[in-house]
């Protein structure tokens, strides 16, 4: 399965055909400050099967070891990169044409929901990582 995609302005634009994982809505404070949502929906794929078709993202470290993509023309989010996971890369979901083809499957960091965000959709939901519980 081919998943297209870009920032609001169309400025930037991606594909991937990559395996998809990791289907979630994180709520962590980082993610909401950078998006400036209540909480922000992503899908994993393996790093080398995700590609910049147009425009090039511009980037900034939201901490020593996460570094996000967006586009520098609109400010969509785009991608997130965890130096200690090389070889992946997370997608903003909303981001892409049909976001309807990839429901996230669980919740992360639900530690950090904020009070009226109810987002009781009946998947599972993590206080922090899925390791972590």
């Amino acid at each position: 399965m081919s998943l297209l995609g870009g920032c609001c302005c169309g400025a930037v634009r991606y594909e991937t055909s990559a395996q998809v994982f990791h289907q979630t809505i994180c709520h962590c404070p980082t993610c909401r400050r950078a998006c400036g949502a209540p909480h922000v929906a992503w899908f994993s794929v393996a790093r080398a099967g995700y590609r910049i078709t147009a425009g090039m993202p511009a980037q900034f470290h939201s901490s020593p070891e996460v570094t996000r993509t967006f586009c520098g023309a609109c400010g969509t989010q785009l991608t997130y990169e965890h130096s200690g996971s090389p070889d992946q890369i997370d997608v903003t979901t909303c981001s892409l044409d049909n976001p309807e083809a990839l429901a996230p499957g669980d919740h992360t960091f639900t530690f950090y929901r904020l009070g009226w965000d109810r987002g009781d959709d009946g998947t599972p939901q993590y206080a922090r990582t899925r390791a972590e519980g």
